[in-house]
């Protein structure tokens, strides 16, 4: 597999298995599925924590990357998140505004336009490069 560092240079990762659960109803799996790596991290006062760096290979995540921790009936695994993963706060709120128009689409009006007149004013010394990648997380 290669990745691309944020310079543009490319290089090859090593494939590399970690054993994040043994699931309870599959009794022999502890026999087939070795522990490549084991980490320890410290939880600190914040409830922050370090991931280590042979984690953060196996996972394919480095500096800005985003992991979820999944709680299930099986215990917790981590997992990378994926870029075009949907947030599911962002979904719900989406589903509700949906929902909310098929209800009262009386509601739905056109956009004022004295207020895009003044959305503009404020833009129009505002230079924005679409094809720029953006660095880092982002917040609306």
């Amino acid at each position: 597999m290669t990745a691309r560092r944020r310079d543009g240079l490319s290089y090859k990762l090593k494939p590399l298995v970690v054993k994040v659960r043994i699931i309870p109803y599959i009794p022999y799996l502890e026999d087939v599925m070795a522990t490549i790596v084991q980490e320890r991290s410290r939880i600190t006062a914040k409830g922050q924590t370090t991931v280590p760096k042979a984690v953060r290979q196996a996972l394919g995540v480095s500096y800005g990357g985003e992991i979820a921790f999944v709680v299930d009936e099986h215990g917790v695994s981590v997992r990378r998140v994926e870029v075009e993963e949907a947030d599911p706060v962002i979904g719900a709120f989406l589903g509700f505004l949906e929902q909310d128009m098929l209800r009262t689409p009386q509601n739905v009006v056109a956009f004022p336009p004295i207020l895009a007149e003044r959305m503009a004013t404020l833009a129009e010394h505002v230079r924005v490069d679409l094809d720029k990648e953006i660095d880092g997380p982002v917040a609306l």
